[in-house]
């Protein structure tokens, strides 16, 4: 028997979520049966988008439940193998996070190929996020020769890929984030102009100031006075690709709604959303340019790290106080 500690939702957050809601349960996990291999993990990830699955509500990906483990992307090796696909050592990836280890069907994880990248890469630059902003930025918002982008959460996980996509296609890149850690990273990262929005009274005067001329892009990963800001600085026929509204996940009702709607109409602007799991399409070519950007030297990334599957529901707690620079993750023993 192999003993494994996860992480499960003991009751459902109304606002913002607690440390009450999670509950820290031991487990003893069998020999894996027949087709089946047993994982222990080694990194798994925490995202913004989990709060919504907290909710008992019908949406893209199903709520999670109560009394039973989280899920959520991680990484890991096999040490039991009861299918001739795997072998012990085996690196994999799969949708069994907020756990230390697990059993599963072989056909639930996937072998990874690391390609000289650490593991914890394909949770964030090679993975879900980096492939979220560059479905984002390519497809939904259709980046063309002479753009200017606007790039709000732009020192996080998804937001840090998405502004050196951007500069190493040539673009004017104009990036929101809070803080003198994450301005400088940005700027560390040749961002043309950042605001910092927790020192700017007036988010809508700074984003006229940066872009006088108004702005072409928008990847959206905050909303309400971001969106409100760059509905006015928008320029006609603006694109915004909508991938999260950070500052709206934790609301319990609709409230007055984004101000400036109207402008969508004269701007002729078209507002796309996006959820990065229905364009697998593009898997192929975003490893292939990803890898090769990294290797060139053109995309880096930061991480923050907490150590313990104890600790995942700080970590994830700690995304919507924005105490994150980069990708969040989770160091598993």
């Amino acid at each position: 028997m192999t003993t494994s500690r996860e992480i499960r939702l003991k009751s459902r957050p109304v606002g913002v979520p607690t440390a009450d809601n999670f509950e820290l349960a031991t487990v003893e996990l069998p020999t894996p049966g027949p087709g089946e291999v047993q994982v222990r993990n080694s990194w798994m990830t925490v995202d913004p988008y989990m709060r919504g699955r907290m909710n008992d509500v019908k949406s893209y990906a199903p709520p999670f439940q109560l009394g039973e483990a989280m899920q959520g992307g991680a990484v890991g090796e096999v040490i039991v193998s009861n299918d001739s696909a795997f072998t012990v050592g085996d690196a994999v990836q799969s949708f069994f996070g907020w756990r230390e280890a697990f059993n599963a069907p072989a056909a639930a994880v996937q072998k990874l190929e690391t390609h000289g990248l650490p593991p914890q890469a394909f949770l964030g630059v090679a993975g879900m996020p980096g492939m979220t902003a560059y479905v984002g930025l390519l497809k939904i918002a259709a980046l063309k020769d002479g753009d200017v982008v606007f790039v709000s959460a732009a020192a996080g996980a998804v937001g840090q890929v998405v502004c050196q996509i951007a500069k190493l296609k040539g673009h004017t890149v104009i990036a929101s984030a809070g803080g003198a850690e994450k301005v400088a990273y940005l700027r560390e990262l040749g961002v043309d102009h950042v605001i910092d929005y927790k020192a700017e009274t007036d988010l809508t005067g700074a984003l006229l100031r940066a872009a006088p001329d108004g702005i072409d892009v928008y990847f959206e990963n905050v909303g309400g006075a971001h969106l409100e800001a760059t509905l006015t600085a928008a320029r006609p026929f603006g694109r915004f690709a909508l991938c999260g509204m950070i500052s709206q996940y934790n609301d319990t009702d609709l409230g007055a709604g984004t101000r400036g709607l109207i402008q969508i109409v004269g701007k002729q602007l078209r507002l796309e959303g996006f959820i990065v799991s229905s364009h697998y399409d593009v898997l192929p070519a975003f490893l292939a340019d990803m890898s090769g950007w990294i290797a060139q030297g053109k995309v880096k990334w930061r991480e923050t790290v907490e150590e313990g599957v104890e600790n995942a529901p700080a970590a994830f707690l700690k995304l919507f106080k924005g105490e994150n620079l980069g990708k969040m993750l989770v160091k598993l023993s």
